[in-house]
């Protein structure tokens, strides 16, 4: 790192720290994996019903992804400040100090990427079982095979997960290609007749249907737990957010616009499986079948990219609080931090056990991360506001465009995220074990002080 010629010595050769050997584009691969997941081949026939209209719904499409650049944008100011494995927990740490964000990491561990796991685990289980059904609890099954399996890849280390995110997410990326081919570019018979702008949807329908399109855009964050990691430092991070969510918008507004071409509004609107009825209509019932493989690819995607993201978070906790150092150990040969990977795996595997007592194991894990997710996602959207003020010496490369107004609308669309699925939660009496586990992060951080103290 230096330029000399000598050997360096064993203390050096391995720094036991990340390191930047992550490729640009295989950083993008890790943020389009996980944002592109199961739930654009479910959401774009919700959104249509909700709204009430083709062209609406394109347009709430586009406010979408509008919101989540504006996310987008906010990060990327923090990830080329403040480069760290720990990602938005450090800026966290570094805006309201290690205390709250001790509570954020402890979040992650417990409830936000265990439990985001966990519910891609059951979509990756319910398309695999359709293939090969393991007995009554096979979408469990299932899951559980693959988050073991998926933990040992990256035990192995960073370059064999990237290869593996990569691989897997240009499989993602076809099978979307085949819907849009088929809406744009093999013709119905007869032509579905769309009529666009006719009604504009209600207000409260607009909230409803921002919902699922957030929740659909929802990951994008995740690549600030790379920003160490990204050759070329922070300009090269800039690059990749950006990326990442133009790949995103453009494919997102595809897949929508192909899907109302391909079935017309009613069609979409009325269909529960509607990228698999297109594919089927255009290609014949192979295709309609091999769809149920793309979504399981979908899910199995973004489990490992929330592996490789959810790790670097726990990873960050224990370098932070010496009573947890043995989770901070980084394994410097396999750039990867081994018995965080292990923490997260029994966690989501504990999750997956506790979805199979539910009705519905996926939605279980929708009710159980939502409201924890986004209320510490509105306090990153704060922390770009309170370190502009509190660490104006710290060098930006990049700033955030339309400051303060891009952060305030972010932190303003959290904050209604934040409500709209504790009230949601609430209703369906989900809230209570992540509230539990909550409170067990406050009591874990009592101990820790008071150990802390004794030493």
């Amino acid at each position: 790192m230096t330029g000399m010629q000598a050997a360096p010595s064993p203390a050096t050769a391995a720094p036991e720290s990340p390191q930047r050997v992550l490729q640009p584009l295989a950083a993008v691969a890790l943020t389009v994996g996980i944002v592109v997941g199961a739930g654009i081949f479910k959401t774009p026939s919700l959104v249509a019903g909700l709204s009430g209209d083709a062209g609406w719904a394109l347009v709430l499409w586009a406010v979408g992804a509008a919101i989540s650049i504006a996310g987008a944008l906010c990060y990327a100011e923090l990830c080329t400040a403040y480069p760290h494995a720990g990602g938005d927990y450090h800026f966290l740490q570094r805006a309201f100090g290690r205390d709250l964000s001790f509570l954020y990491a402890w979040a992650r561990a417990t409830v936000i990427n265990p439990g985001s796991i966990a519910l891609l685990a059951f979509v990756f289980g319910d398309y695999m079982s359709t293939l090969w059904n393991l007995g009554t609890y096979s979408s469990a099954a299932w899951g559980l095979g693959i988050v073991v399996a998926l933990t040992v890849i990256n035990w192995v280390g960073l370059n064999a997960s990237v290869r593996l995110q990569t691989l897997l997410t240009a499989l993602e990326l076809l099978g979307l290609l085949a819907v849009v081919v088929a809406g744009l570019f093999v013709p119905a018979s007869p032509a579905p007749v769309i009529d666009w702008f006719v009604q504009a949807p209600a207000p409260a329908q607009w909230g409803l249907c921002l919902v699922f399109v957030l929740l659909t855009f929802g990951g994008w964050n995740e690549s600030a737990y790379v920003s160490a990691e990204v050759r070329g430092g922070p300009r090269a991070m800039v690059r990749v957010i950006v990326a990442s969510m133009a790949v995103l918008t453009v494919i997102y507004l595809l897949v929508n616009w192909a899907l109302l071409q391909g079935l017309g509004y009613a069609g979409l609107s009325q269909s529960k499986t509607a990228a698999s009825d297109l594919l089927g209509q255009a290609f014949g019932p192979w295709a309609q079948k091999a769809l149920g493989l793309f979504v399981a690819i979908a899910a199995l995607t973004s489990i490992n990219a929330t592996m490789v993201v959810g790790a670097r978070s726990n990873y960050a906790l224990g370098g932070d609080w010496q009573v947890l150092h043995r989770l901070g150990r980084w394994h410097a040969q396999n750039a990867s931090p081994r018995v965080a990977f292990g923490l997260q795996a029994l966690v989501a595997i504990g999750l997956i056990l506790l979805g199979t007592q539910e009705a519905d194991g996926f939605a279980a894990m929708v009710e159980f991360t939502a409201p924890v997710f986004w209320s510490f996602l509105l306090l990153v959207s704060v922390a770009v506001i309170w370190l502009r003020q509190s660490d104006r010496a710290t060098d930006r490369p990049f700033k955030v465009p339309l400051y303060p107004f891009t952060p305030l609308v972010f932190g303003a669309a959290c904050a209604w995220l934040a409500y709209s699925s504790i009230t949601y939660a609430i209703s369906r009496q989900a809230i209570g074990v992540s509230m539990w586990l909550m409170a067990s992060g406050v009591l874990a951080w009592c101990l820790l002080r008071w150990r802390e103290h004794r030493r």
